[in-house]
């Protein structure tokens, strides 16, 4: 997402190296969407994988629709997942991506509109023709999850989790591991904000500004809190951003979390954090300095909440 504009500017030619780089270093998932930047980014990476298909596992939402923002960039709008419209969504991103398969597929909310067992149904006949291998979930409700598993295996969920966003630990996660679901983390730097590098709301001039946890008070409240993930990971001798990922894989074996790198250099620094060890007591202090509930403003703002766990 932040290869085609979603936190400031991107250099396509640096963000394709970077796909490039993770092939290379055997980390194949990478995540995209249709509407991100309406299929630029589906085109970025087609580009990037040209030839190296096989190395690739390429993971698609589709479903949201955008809208222009006031600010000249795009705003999400409506959640449209009518199994007509993934039909044919579909080949599009086929196109752009310049393959004959999607490895994972994923409608990104669950839509009010349509009963979750008909997309899943629609999804499950592009699965038996081939056209997808896996169908995946995001921002679901454990009650939708189990709704749409019954009609056919989910293969993920993806949805926020990090250090910062733990609200799924109550009954999302356990109902994922219950019906045999894999988590794919998003976010779990919180949008920048983990990494220590933002020291006052006037840093961010993108689409965080919109986001509560970064404005005001609550801003300055979360900064308390990176500040001693920082201190935490001085002494280990890893950066803020490498602790939080790390934590994210403790989590289980059954979590895959997929960090925004759109540069070598954070690629490489964030792929190194698989190699930073967490022992009891790292994450029993981890638990101390956030435990779930304890940072301050919701993930998103009032009007998208209602899309969130649906």
């Amino acid at each position: 997402m932040g290869m085609s504009g979603a936190y400031g500017q991107s250099d396509e030619r640096e963000a394709i190296a970077t796909l490039e780089r993770a092939l290379e270093l055997g980390h194949n998932f990478l995540d995209t969407a249709d509407y991100y930047a309406i299929g630029h980014n589906e085109q970025l990476i087609g580009r990037a994988i040209e030839g190296k298909r096989d190395k690739a596992f390429l993971s698609v939402k589709t479903g949201q629709l955008v809208t222009a923002a006031p600010n000249g960039g795009m705003a999400p709008g409506p959640v449209h997942t009518h199994p007509d419209y993934l039909r044919h969504a579909v080949f599009y991103s086929l196109r752009r991506l310049k393959t004959d398969y999607i490895d994972l597929y994923t409608p990104a909310r669950v839509d009010p509109k349509i009963p979750i067992e008909e997309t899943v149904g629609a999804l499950a006949d592009l699965v038996q023709k081939g056209i997808i291998r896996y169908i995946g979930l995001s921002e679901a409700s454990a009650e939708s999850i189990r709704k749409a598993a019954a009609v056919h295996p989910i293969a993920a969920l993806q949805i926020e989790y990090s250090l910062w966003s733990r609200d799924i630990e109550a009954d999302v996660l356990p109902a994922l591991r219950e019906l045999g679901i894999g988590l794919v983390a998003y976010a779990p730097l919180s949008r920048g904000f983990l990494s220590g590098e933002f020291q006052k709301p006037e840093d961010l001039t993108d689409s965080r500004v919109n986001m509560p946890r970064f404005q005001a008070e609550n801003f300055y409240k979360n900064l308390e809190l990176v500040n001693q993930i920082k201190s935490m990971a001085a002494e280990k001798g890893c950066t803020p951003a490498q602790l939080a990922i790390a934590w994210v894989l403790a989590q289980g074996e059954d979590v895959i979390t997929i960090p925004g790198s759109k540069r070598i250099k954070h690629l490489e620094e964030n792929i190194a954090s698989e190699n930073i060890p967490l022992s009891k007591a790292d994450l029993q202090r981890l638990e101390a300095i956030m435990p779930a509930g304890v940072v301050s403003g919701t993930r998103y703002p009032e009007r998208f909440l209602s899309a969130l766990n649906r």
